[in-house]
């Protein structure tokens, strides 16, 4: 299939070939157990390493890469030549947690006096993915409560549990919002 994946792209003027979570086939590679499982990823993540290198030219083609496990990668994965920059995007600052906040809320009824910033202040470290949990989690209290908009209070509440339920499955520590 990435063969296949390849030949269309060079087959276009111009083509981005995007990879989320590389980490899950291009994981490092562990000697001597071979299971047909591992057997198929491996050769999924060779002819990747294939297509990188390849001897055809790759042409108008752009092959981006995601993961938020960089440190599990296969060395042959990163040799030079094959994968040329890159690029970390780290977790966002209060401003930029505010604004997150603020746009995944946009959509939602809410009140008009929500201090995103503070609700942000109560996130430090987190992800936009948490953020948006926070969000969807506060209309969800405002809908259990049978009420029109979502307060400031559904947010705090939200960002107690959704903290909370983070923290029992993450191994670096966070914190807890106590009314």
């Amino acid at each position: 299939m990435v063969r296949e994946l390849f030949t269309m792209a060079r087959s276009k003027k111009a083509c981005i070939v995007f990879f989320d979570e590389i980490d899950a086939i291009g994981g490092s590679r562990t000697g001597g157990d071979d299971s047909g499982g591992d057997n198929e990823v491996q050769r999924t993540m060779l002819q990747i390493v294939t297509e990188l290198d390849g001897f055809d030219p790759r042409g108008n083609i752009k092959v981006l890469m995601a993961t938020n496990r960089p440190d599990t990668l296969d060395p042959a994965l990163l040799r030079p030549g094959r994968l040329d920059r890159k690029v970390e995007f780290g977790l966002p600052d209060l401003e930029g947690r505010a604004h997150i906040l603020s746009i995944h809320s946009k959509s939602m009824n809410v009140d008009r006096d929500i201090r995103y910033e503070l609700v942000a202040r109560l996130c430090p470290n987190t992800t936009g993915a948490e953020l948006r949990s926070v969000c969807t989690e506060a209309g969800m209290f405002a809908i259990r409560a049978r009420k029109k908009s979502i307060s400031e209070k559904d947010f705090l509440d939200a960002v107690n549990k959704v903290i909370k339920g983070y923290q029992k499955f993450s191994s670096t520590p966070k914190y807890m919002v106590y009314n």
